[in-house]
């Protein structure tokens, strides 16, 4: 067994994350008498009450059965409880593996997670791309062990796995359950979902957090998603730490453990996200357009290199048009982007303008040779655009987003630039003339 505490006090009191701090090990430790967690893709936390066991979280489809695995190995009890934190797939999808190995346990979850799962069937492909597109193209470990998960998502046919069990016990804003010896809070609030919940344990002073937490920057504007709500997410982190929680177990990263250290982390991202809103939203009254507010809008570097706090996953900026959209709607600001032309109109014209397509083209190469990747990308969007099937324009527009990968810190960046580069590489390979022994560019 890991000694994961001490890890995270390590890690937290340094200020340097100089391993791993989102593990997907599937092995079990013991948090204290009676709690453990197993370290999962998310993790699944235990708890022995004395009659049965209740689990926070049931991790993704795809590692449930070794999540149940290392349960069954660690207490012969059942699992007679199982709570979701959220209805994310990542969270829910194991409870499959649960079920077939114990029985169908009591489920809670929040009143909105069955309206979660409604809305993924009716846009089960659309999630299935957009899932696809987030995690692909990571060939390396990012803190979140998501390596190759493109090709899993590939194999996916069901976005919420069949077998998924639904909530038994709908969550309102609050709720109170006992089992054995072991009282059990449910608080809601809103964060990067709707129907989030996170536990307090009193007799333990634990706090189960689920994604409130989860040791990278908060996933509150992730572009591929539904609203997340960063104004609740650091409220509902300042309430977390106004319990004075001895340890909180989060549903990705390490454990933490000792008050003052809790404390300091949640009031620090707490933080974070407030002075972030209040800096988009005084620029919106100011009447800043969201070009603007995006390239203004920072978080201080100091601040994100805390380990805790960097962006691995999802990035500051994101959040920014996440804070728009709730409050601004989903125009831009710009009168040309309120009813904008195709964009191979667009790509025409501007291709047109400067003498065709290769000279584009080549100033995006020029543009990218100079490290400004950003219009690289836009010069090589309109080429593209001008001309969909040329291999002469998706072979440098697929050297450029790769160069552009390469350059991110975050898993959603590198995955949504790499999905562009493989549009590219994927007419490039389609061309007669193409070399079919050549290797993508890395």
């Amino acid at each position: 067994m890991a000694d994961l505490l001490e890890l995270s006090a390590r890690i937290i009191d340094s200020g340097v994350a100089d391993e791993p701090v989102n593990r997907i090990t599937n092995e079990l430790s013991e948090l204290g008498d009676d709690l453990a967690i197993v370290e999962s893709f998310s993790h699944s936390v235990v708890l022995r009450t004395g009659d049965g066991l209740v689990a926070f979280d049931a991790s993704h489809s795809n590692t449930g059965v070794a999540v149940t695995d290392a349960i069954a190995a660690w207490a012969t009890e059942p699992v007679t409880h199982l709570v979701y934190t959220h209805g994310h797939v990542d969270h829910v999808g194991g409870s499959r593996s649960f079920a077939a190995r114990w029985g169908e346990p009591v489920v809670l979850g929040h009143e909105n997670v069955d309206a979660r799962f409604d809305r993924y069937e009716q846009t089960n492909d659309w999630n299935i791309q957009i899932n696809a597109r987030q995690f692909g193209g990571i060939r390396q470990d990012l803190g979140l062990g998501l390596e190759n998960m493109d090709e899993r998502n590939a194999q996916w046919r069901h976005f919420v796995p069949e077998g998924t069990l639904r909530p038994t016990v709908a969550v309102g804003d609050e709720h109170r359950f006992t089992v054995g010896d072991e009282e059990i809070e449910l608080h809601h609030a809103r964060g990067e979902t709707d129907d989030h919940l996170w536990a307090w344990l009193p007799g333990r002073r634990t706090i189960m957090a689920g994604d409130f937490l989860i040791w990278n920057f908060p996933n509150a504007g992730n572009p591929q998603k539904v609203q997340r709500f960063p104004i609740e997410w650091a409220a509902a982190m300042r309430d977390m730490a106004a319990h004075e929680p001895e340890l909180i177990v989060p549903a990705h990263g390490l454990p933490i453990a000792g008050t003052s250290r809790i404390v300091e982390v949640l009031e620090t991202v707490a933080g974070t996200l407030d002075t972030l809103v209040e800096q988009v939203l005084q620029m919106m009254n100011e009447g800043a357009r969201l070009d603007e507010i995006v390239h203004t809008v920072r978080v201080p570097d100091d601040v994100l290199a805390r380990p805790y706090l960097r962006p691995f996953y999802d990035e500051p900026e994101f959040v920014v048009r996440n804070v728009w959209r709730q409050f601004g709607g989903w125009w831009d600001g710009a009168a040309s982007r309120l009813k904008p032309a195709p964009d191979g109109d667009v790509g025409t014209a501007i291709a047109e303008l400067a003498g065709g397509t290769d000279r584009l083209i080549e100033r995006a190469r020029v543009e990218a040779d100079n490290g400004n990747l950003r219009l690289a990308c836009h010069l090589a969007d309109f080429a593209a655009w001008a001309a969909p099937d040329d291999p002469d324009v998706h072979r440098p527009r697929a050297e450029i987003y790769r160069r552009r990968r390469s350059s991110e810190l975050s898993l959603m960046s590198k995955g949504i630039f790499a999905a562009a580069a493989r549009e590219s590489e994927a007419v490039v390979a389609a061309d007669p003339s193409t070399d079919p022994s050549a290797e993508p560019t890395p």
